[in-house]
């Protein structure tokens, strides 16, 4: 099935309207991110993606940790070449493959990182690296001067950062062109648009990846209370699924219901057109083919100004009730 490709950033890289987010595929230190996950099924939602037009793939070496890597590799064994892999690196990962919670952009772990990576997908080169987060410790200058020798080594096609703010993304253009960025961005997260990400790369010419799109599987609307979360999901530590927060989300998310059920999509589905006609890459994570066929549909769906107007007029940004991260995750973010 044909799907709409558009130009990532202005460095060449051209990729579909939509992707597909593999983090929750696996568990991260051995915790599941949004409840269990069957290798067998994510499997084959890679290869039902590939089907609908969906070949851009993102993982990260924290996943796992690598066990991600190493899943996407199985499913896209002899078929490397169909599919745009972009992977992360930044959170430290030590020989005994274990996380150390701290982060690590010095030019020596940049070349571990990306050999690992390699090994683990199976492949001589990644089409998208970024960096994943920050580190305080070293220069950006430093990190992404690392990355432009990936590039000339032929390791690597294209980089990214993530979660990383206006300031930062300067700094870093002027050392190598920056392909794209990569942030949470939903109609419940508007922070890209608040902080000046957004303008500062337009102005480059830089693409945006908008990760969790449906405001970490809230949006569909599955989820009606905060005892729903199994008791290890991630989402538990996040202030905006808590207590009077998820409540007050919850009446947000009705309104949106009705205007979608007005139009005979899905809230997800809604969701997903809206971001999408922000003229950004969305990659809505998910490990069930039912999932991948109803985010494909959603590609589909066109938006008049009036139905954008009204989405974000219910939503406005900064109208969600909590942080997106809790206090601690919120420090990695580069702010």
């Amino acid at each position: 099935m044909s799907m709409k490709r558009i130009n990532l950033g202005s460095e060449g890289l051209q990729v579909p309207v939509q992707g597909l987010g593999c983090m929750g595929m696996t568990t991260i230190a051995g915790g599941d991110i949004y409840g269990k996950a069957n290798e067998e099924e994510s499997i084959a939602t890679i290869h039902r993606a590939l089907e609908l037009g969906i070949d851009f793939l993102d993982t990260a070496d924290l996943y796992g940790p690598l066990l991600n890597e190493r899943l996407v590799a199985k499913a896209i064994k002899g078929n490397r070449e169909k599919y745009t892999i972009a992977t992360k690196f930044g959170y430290e990962v030590d020989d005994n493959e274990q996380l150390t919670w701290g982060f690590n952009g010095t030019p020596a772990y940049v070349q571990k990182a990306i050999d690992r990576s390699l090994k683990n997908l199976d492949t001589d080169y990644i089409d998208l690296y970024y960096l994943h987060r920050v580190d305080p410790n070293t220069p950006i200058e430093e990190t992404v001067g690392a990355m432009a020798e990936l590039v000339k080594s032929g390791k690597v096609k294209y980089i990214g950062l993530s979660e990383v703010s206006a300031e930062t993304i300067k700094r870093a253009h002027k050392v190598h062109p920056i392909t794209a960025v990569q942030s949470e961005y939903s109609l419940f997260e508007r922070e890209a648009e608040t902080s000046g990400v957004l303008d500062t790369l337009k102005e480059l010419g830089i693409g945006f990846v908008a990760y969790s799109p449906l405001g970490r599987g809230f949006i569909s609307g599955d989820i009606k209370s905060p005892d729903d979360f199994a008791a290890d999901d991630f989402r538990r530590s996040i202030p905006r699924f808590q207590g009077d927060n998820f409540y007050k989300n919850i009446t947000l998310l009705k309104e949106i219901e009705l205007i979608a059920a007005e139009k005979g999509v899905t809230p997800s589905q809604l969701a997903l057109a809206w971001v999408l006609a922000q003229g950004v890459l969305a990659i809505p994570g998910t490990k069930r083919i039912k999932y991948i066929e109803e985010n494909a549909a959603a590609t589909n769906i066109t938006l008049s100004t009036a139905e954008k107007e009204k989405l974000e007029s219910i939503v406005p940004a900064g109208a969600t009730a909590g942080g997106r991260y809790d206090d601690t995750q919120m420090q990695f973010v580069d702010a």
